[in-house]
């Protein structure tokens, strides 16, 4: 059994979804430098292995959408990823959001982000649709994180279930969570076949999209001593439900949307800080 968290009514994590996407481009550093100044608790960002090994930050398996280029992101070292721009095309998509310094914005290492924000809640999604590569990219996550005082701020997480079990077996120390999306919503998933799979993988949170956010699902998962997270949640009603319910954290694309919201109302009644 896992640890059970604390006692009902605490204040969620905000945790910003890639940064602070919806303001800049997602997985730069302009947008976790954003999220924080909008008084995230911590980022998600996704992790990818580049052709040498090295885990890079960016979300799509090709760079056509964030970087405008052809190509697949295992098919370059990350020294020549680290140099390509993943910034401009945020400008170009959201005129009424572009901002100058944007375009220049590269694609980070984790390496990096570990520097820059070690001290800070990390959420590290794994991303790789070869089976056959997800023992390798769990295992350069777990190389950077070996040696590193990151404690139960880092949480690695993933779809692929697998890349977790590997995780643990590498690490039983870090923090996991087994995510799963909406599509379990359609049909009906009960909690118990989720709770099964996230404990078969061994992960300490659970990660569901905000349309499995039902009660009794967080009730069950939390009497087997999980953690659960909502995502993504973009308004103060989902920081309610999320607040009510118990839950560790929240993922958001835009944090400013949530610092000043119920959060803070809870604040005066609890004197829980924020």
């Amino acid at each position: 059994m896992k640890r059970v968290g604390e006692s009902p009514g605490r204040l969620p994590l905000i945790i910003g979804h890639r940064g602070a996407c919806a303001r800049a481009p997602e997985n730069t550093f302009a947008s976790f430098d954003l999220a924080f100044t909008c008084k995230a608790d911590g980022i998600e960002f996704d992790v990818r292995l580049a052709r040498d090994g090295v885990p890079v930050v960016i979300h799509d398996p090709t760079l056509l959408r964030t970087v405008r280029a052809y190509g697949v992101v295992g098919e370059f070292d990350s020294a020549a990823l680290s140099k390509l721009c993943a910034g401009e095309w945020f400008n170009v998509t959201n005129r009424g959001r572009a901002t100058e310094g944007f375009e220049s914005e590269r694609i980070p290492l984790l390496s990096e982000v570990f520097e820059r924000y070690g001290d800070r809640h990390l959420y590290v999604e794994l991303k790789c649709e070869e089976p056959a590569r997800r023992a390798e990219l769990a295992r350069a996550v777990v190389g950077l994180v070996r040696g590193r005082k990151l404690g139960e701020r880092l949480v690695v997480k993933s779809f692929e279930h697998d890349a977790l079990v590997e995780v643990k077996r590498l690490a039983h120390e870090i923090r996991t969570a087994a995510l799963f999306d909406r599509s379990w919503s359609r049909p009906f998933v009960p909690a118990s076949k989720i709770i099964a799979q996230a404990e078969a993988c061994g992960a300490d949170e659970i990660s569901l999209h905000r349309s499995l956010l039902r009660k009794a699902t967080v009730e069950k998962a939390r009497a087997r001593g999980f953690e659960v997270v909502v995502w993504t949640v973009n308004s103060p009603f989902w920081l309610r439900r999320a607040t009510a319910s118990n839950l560790r954290a929240v993922i958001t694309d835009d944090p400013s949307l949530l610092r000043d919201a119920p959060r803070r109302n809870q604040l005066n009644v609890t004197g829980h800080a924020a």
